[in-house]
């Protein structure tokens, strides 16, 4: 099956934080989006993980999305690198991922994920870099290596599977 399957899905979150944010082109749009597919995850217990990288230096994760347990805090661009981390992730997981900066911290742990064996789907309307130009290329890169590229809001439809989901109408109230 070629579909993100909910049984097997887990949401990561990467750095929106609140002192690199407003440096972010189109941050705000990026934020509202991984915001709704963060609100479709926790409504369907879709498992749900954060990172913040040097969060003393660039701050918590912005209030708009709201972080459940405890951030991995990172210094390597790449959260695989944490001790730790992958352990954290199931070996047959699908794993969609959001966060910021695309061509740095997004990018580097979408390869730690596939070199790790993980199934990747980048939500492009969900991830951000201060330049556009950086976006375009990590997401042709992350493509390159393995990497689904979808939205958010095929993420969502694809964890629904269905119009019959009894949280169908609550989801689509998130998504309009």
């Amino acid at each position: 099956m070629r579909a993100i399957d909910p049984t097997r899905s887990l949401l990561l979150v990467i750095d929106f934080q609140a002192r690199l944010m407003p440096a972010i082109a189109e941050g705000e749009a990026a934020i509202r989006s991984a915001a709704k597919l963060l609100a479709i995850a926790a409504m369907l217990d879709i498992p749900r993980l954060f990172t913040e990288q040097n969060p003393t230096r660039l701050g918590a994760t912005v209030e708009a999305l709201p972080v459940e347990g405890e951030p991995v805090a990172k210094f390597a661009f790449d959260v695989c690198r944490e001790a730790g981390f992958i352990k954290r992730i199931p070996a047959d997981a699908q794993v969609v991922v959001t966060g910021c900066e695309a061509h740095v911290c997004v990018l580097q742990t979408v390869l730690g994920l596939l070199d790790a064996g993980r199934k990747v789907f980048v939500a492009q309307d969900a991830i951000g870099s201060r330049k556009p130009e950086d976006k375009s290329a990590a997401i042709r890169r992350m493509e390159r290596h393995g990497a689904e590229i979808v939205t958010s809001e095929m993420a969502a439809f694809e964890w629904l599977q269905t119009a019959e989901h009894p949280r169908f109408r609550q989801a689509i109230a998130l998504i309009k």
